[in-house]
């Protein structure tokens, strides 16, 4: 039925629905039984009858009965449920080790055995949100960049946030656990068939909170060990460009041209494509005092956000290049002009002096 719960494609997942369906069969003998005797009781002992009601009070027998029959049907309820729990919290014994961090709002993933990480965002064009088009099947549960994980694998999940409370839900893995900022949270999946899997934030984690999809990839073994080869070398790469970069100087046209895009896709859905902002809500960035003050202050800001507002720290989400581009822009565009040029190099080291 589709308002049932989900079967799921894991052990434990399956182990979840078994459960559920042997307490909702119990729920439903109870129901029967106790609204089976209570309408016979009403219709053969009503008053047109000439019934007349018996008179007792304080029945031992009745008590321990009523006492004796719930807690019977609670130890039989309560030794399945121990198991299949005691089952999802044990993390032992992983092969693959992933550290989930959520924040307002995206998933982060690093492969803890591997040393690759990365950022995955929703996907969806921001035309179906704003209804210009029609909504797809996937509408709200794309992302850039899924969680790949191989198939027949014990996975370890540790969560955390950087802000507020999150919470990692994937139904068909029977997985949902809280992310908790300054906590660590366990969770694991052992995934049997390979397929796409979809979930999302199931915790009220700010406006966005309907923006905040998950994606998981299942692959064989060996397409995952070839998508991690792969990755490992892209972002090895990467950091070896940035390093290059750090010798070099971009020009003002590069870098507003590089920010601007950046700008678009980062920073215009708070701060609007015109940098005036919403008022009471996103501070503006025409003729702000921190895009025309100190350039110090305005690089530390972007790397390392503003704790207790919306505003994020994007060190780890943006390339030193995307950051030096984006702080430049935002220097130089809607009239601020400041004429000021901020280069990879000069992120960089605000980012070491801050370690």
């Amino acid at each position: 039925m589709p308002l049932n719960m989900t079967q799921g494609v894991t052990a434990i997942s399956q182990d979840v629905y078994q459960l559920h369906m042997t307490i909702f069969y119990i729920c439903c003998v109870i129901g029967v039984l106790v609204f089976g005797v209570m309408f016979w009781s009403i219709i053969h002992h009503r008053k047109s009858k000439g019934v007349k009601p018996a008179q007792f009070h304080e029945s031992t027998k009745v008590e321990i009965l009523w006492t004796a029959l719930p807690l019977l049907i609670l130890v039989g309820m309560a030794v399945p449920a121990t198991q299949v729990l005691i089952n999802m919290e044990d993390t032992t014994e992983a092969d693959v080790t992933i550290l989930v961090t959520g924040s307002q709002w995206k998933w982060h993933y690093k492969y803890l055995d591997d040393d690759v990480e990365f950022y995955s965002l929703l996907a969806t064009p921001r035309a179906e949100i704003e209804n210009k088009l029609a909504k797809t099947e996937n509408y709200l549960l794309e992302v850039d960049r899924p969680l790949v994980l191989p198939i027949g694998k014990k996975v370890r999940f540790l969560m955390t946030s950087d802000d507020v409370i999150h919470s990692w839900w994937v139904p068909a893995f029977a997985v949902k656990k809280d992310a908790n900022p300054g906590f660590i949270n366990e969770a694991w999946t052992r995934i049997d068939e390979a397929g796409t899997y979809r979930g999302q934030c199931a915790e009220l984690c700010g406006k966005d909170h309907g923006f905040m999809p998950i994606v998981v990839v299942a692959k064989s073994e060996a397409e995952y060990n070839t998508w991690l080869a792969t990755l490992k070398t892209t972002q090895a790469e990467a950091k070896a460009e940035e390093q290059k970069l750090l010798a070099m100087s971009m020009s003002m046209e590069e870098l507003m041209a590089e920010g601007e895009q950046v700008y678009m896709t980062s920073c215009a859905a708070c701060h609007q494509p015109n940098g005036e902002g919403l008022a009471g809500v996103f501070p503006g960035l025409k003729g702000s005092p921190l895009t025309i003050g100190d350039v110090g202050a305005h690089i530390d800001i972007v790397i390392h956000g503003k704790k207790g507002t919306a505003m994020q720290a994007f060190a780890k989400q943006l390339t030193l290049k995307q950051l030096a581009a984006v702080i430049t822009y935002e220097r130089n565009a809607w009239g601020n002009n400041t004429g000021q040029l901020v280069q990879p190099a000069d992120v960089d080291a605000r980012i070491k002096s801050a370690i």
